[in-house]
């Protein structure tokens, strides 16, 4: 059998350092056994889905040096790789499955599913469909779809018995179908879903073994009766543990900075992540702890990947990069400085901002250090201000980091708009609501124009520095929920 694995990202936000961690041992699996690797854009979401984020995450992946040997932007045979120009595909399998017997038209309105989700709860019971338009005759159904009524297409799952599979990781692994719902696998508006796309596109792009998270392990045995409704072969399964928090929780935005891009920008080594991305998942046997790809190609063995979630300490993300700043070239290090501090793009961008703020070129890294490099270590008394009162402060930081999440587009004209939505729902004039945001994002009073710096930092910078600001208030875990669930009743 000839190995084939993929990686596939959906373009729905920043390159997620997840995303580099299944595509690292994806890579690394392919590269092992003499196999090749695909990258595949998951798309279907249309209404999150954009251009930019795909760019940034082909971008971010090659960053860290990893290639694929079919995908969007390089071809290859068996594509098209983005999901959303595989739409007819998919829709000619559901009518195979329709024709079969092994999926169904439903008609259910949200309301009706709303309810029924509700009813289950409260018996404690598990939530999935009930089969209600199961027992539609052939002829109404058929009526309803002349009329043009809005429904999806699910698959039919059995009643009783388990699915067994095998994880090559875990062994075999069995699930009640009692647990299993009838999924949904062709939206109202003719997109799959997940379900149905990633067990379309992996047989027909000929991949061996899916590698993915283990949050997918209480999907397979959905994806097992797909393969089994077509009659193909099913691929072996390898599910990665979660990359996770400090306090054990799944890695998320809200606690730790998860995009590249992040770390690309904050002067971390392409090398050093990806050795440390390595370690999350896998160790050496002679339990090394730096190491490249080709090395750690040459050692690999799948049975010394880890089950246990592994947390991301940046401590000691910062330790393994410092080991490979010193371990470069004084050449190196030069070009690496001149990349990291005079990029031609930003201090492009600088210029406009300083050519009218400043009479000496000595100036000039008083002004710009916060953006070239890090800015100062806040401390609650540089967030005190006479006009605002600490727990406005902290509602603000709050909702201006959220508000940056949201924005859809990184510019200052969205920026701008979204503070002021922000500073209007907190009842908070605009001019007060920046002054804490000023200072989180350049640790002065007096800088270079907010929006602008913003914008050079990036979003995810942007965002970091806000949430280092609520850490310098003292805000615990306890009243970041606390103000979650305020700013989401204001939303």
């Amino acid at each position: 059998m000839k190995v084939k694995t993929r990686v596939a990202p959906s373009p729905t936000g920043d390159p997620h350092l997840g995303t580099a961690y299944v595509a690292l041992f994806n890579w690394i699996f392919a590269k092992k056994y003499k196999g090749s690797f695909i990258l595949r854009i998951e798309d279907t979401d249309q209404a999150r889905s954009s251009e930019d984020s795909e760019t940034a995450i082909l971008d971010s992946l090659k960053w860290l040096g990893l290639d694929w040997d079919e995908g969007p932007d390089v071809g290859g045979s068996l594509g098209p790789y983005r999901q959303s120009e595989r739409k007819k595909i998919y829709r000619e399998y559901a009518e195979k499955l329709l024709s079969t017997g092994k999926a169904f038209r439903c008609f259910c309105t949200a309301e009706r599913l709303d309810q029924l989700r509700s009813d289950q709860r409260a018996k404690k019971e598990t939530s999935r469909y009930d089969g209600f338009c199961l027992t539609l005759s052939e002829k109404e159904v058929k009526q309803r779809v002349e009329r043009d009524e809005p429904h999806v297409i699910r698959m039919i799952v059995p009643e009783e018995g388990d699915s067994v599979f095998v994880d090559l990781l875990r062994g075999e692994i069995r699930i009640p179908y009692s647990q299993v719902d009838m999924q949904v696998l062709i939206k109202t508006d003719g997109m799959p879903t997940y379900h149905m796309a990633v067990v379309v596109d992996d047989h027909l792009m000929e991949i061996s073994h899916v590698i993915r998270g283990e949050e997918w392990i209480n999907s397979v045995p959905k994806h097992v009766l797909l393969y089994q409704y077509f009659g193909w072969e099913v691929p072996e399964f390898l599910h990665l543990p979660l990359l996770r928090n400090p306090d054990q929780s799944k890695l998320s935005k809200r606690k730790n900075p998860t995009s590249i891009n992040f770390y690309r920008d904050s002067g971390f080594l392409p090398d050093a992540l990806i050795n440390y991305l390595c370690l999350m998942g896998w160790t050496m046997p002679d339990e090394r702890e730096l190491f490249d790809l080709d090395e750690m190609v040459e050692a690999f063995e799948e049975k010394r990947l880890s089950v246990g979630g592994p947390i991301f300490d940046q401590q000691k993300l910062s330790w393994i990069n410092g080991q490979y700043i010193r371990a470069m070239s004084d050449q190196d290090f030069v070009d690496q400085i001149t990349n990291q501090i005079v990029n031609p793009e930003k201090i492009k961008d600088l210029a406009i901002l300083l050519k009218d703020r400043i009479e000496k070129f000595t100036e000039v890294i008083g002004k710009i250090d916060y953006i070239v490099g890090e800015r100062k270590i806040l401390e609650e008394a540089d967030l005190d201000f006479p006009s605002l009162q600490r727990e406005s402060v902290v509602r603000i930081l709050y909702l201006a980091s959220r508000s940056l999440e949201a924005a859809k587009n990184w510019d200052k004209d969205e920026i701008f708009r979204s503070f002021t939505l922000a500073a209007k729902s907190l009842d908070v004039e605009f001019k007060k609501f920046m002054m804490p945001v000023f200072v989180a994002i350049s640790g002065k009073k007096v800088s270079l124009p907010v929006f602008d710096s913003m914008i050079l930092l990036g979003r995810d910078v942007s965002i970091h520095r806000m949430r280092s600001a609520l850490d310098a208030l003292g805000v615990s875990g306890k009243m970041k929920k606390k103000l979650e669930k305020e700013i989401d009743d204001l939303s």
